[in-house]
């Protein structure tokens, strides 16, 4: 029995709120379907370096999804009535971050992988300790359990001795760590560029055929 094309995306609060945001509009203009859940400080986040203002209890996925950053130069692979098609078809599916009964929270729904983008520090903790003090921390604990893929993506600096031993603990778990450190050696001509390299990774991570940056040799 295959599994799904399904993935798992969980937005915290950390700055670098515009990878999710990319990453989101990848996966769903790739077929994946694509279960969303924000935390209320991944919506402050958002709100902040995107203004976005986006109720978690009842969120415009449209205006999510089609969200592009002032400073930005590259328009949204998805127009409107994509996104609008993708939750009609339940491609794109949003869970409450308070809400344990949704599909996600069991280890019996089937999912590739999960990403958890950006990833904060309290987030990080929570996992660590198999917290679950939320669906998105829930989540990760079904995907670490089920030894399923679990990438997380975390964006702050410097960081602690806890940070570290969570992350240190959170890799020995089976977690790939994959913070948010953009190369600059692909070419790099705009802010889009250093975005597109970190999504690009975490497509890699899901083994996800892209080409938003520049490969090394190639």
């Amino acid at each position: 029995m295959s599994t799904p094309n399904r993935i798992v995306l969980g937005i915290t609060g950390a700055s670098g709120s515009v990878y999710a945001i990319r990453l989101l509009q990848v996966l769903v203009k790739a077929g994946y379907e694509t279960h969303l859940a924000v935390s209320p400080s991944g919506a402050a986040v958002l709100k902040q370096e995107c203004a976005l203002d986006l109720d978690t209890l009842a969120p415009d996925l449209e205006s999510l999804v089609c969200c592009t950053p002032a400073w930005s130069h590259t328009e949204p692979i998805l127009d409107r009535d994509a996104v609008n098609a993708a939750v009609n078809e339940k491609q794109l599916c949003y869970h409450r971050h308070d809400d344990y009964m949704t599909p996600i929270a069991s280890g019996s729904f089937r999912t590739n992988a999960m990403v958890i983008c950006p990833c904060s520090g309290s987030t990080l903790s929570g996992i660590s300790r198999a917290a679950s003090a939320n669906l998105i921390q829930r989540a990760a604990d079904v995907h670490l359990k089920e030894n399923r893929k679990l990438v997380l993506v975390p964006r702050e600096t410097p960081l602690s001795v806890i940070q570290l031993q969570n992350m240190h603990h959170l890799a020995k778990s089976g977690a790939v760590i994959l913070p948010a450190m953009p190369g600059w050696y692909h070419g790099v001509q705009s802010l889009d560029c250093l975005v597109d390299f970190i999504v690009s990774r975490i497509l890699d991570q899901l083994e996800i055929d892209n080409s938003l940056m520049q490969r090394w040799g190639e």
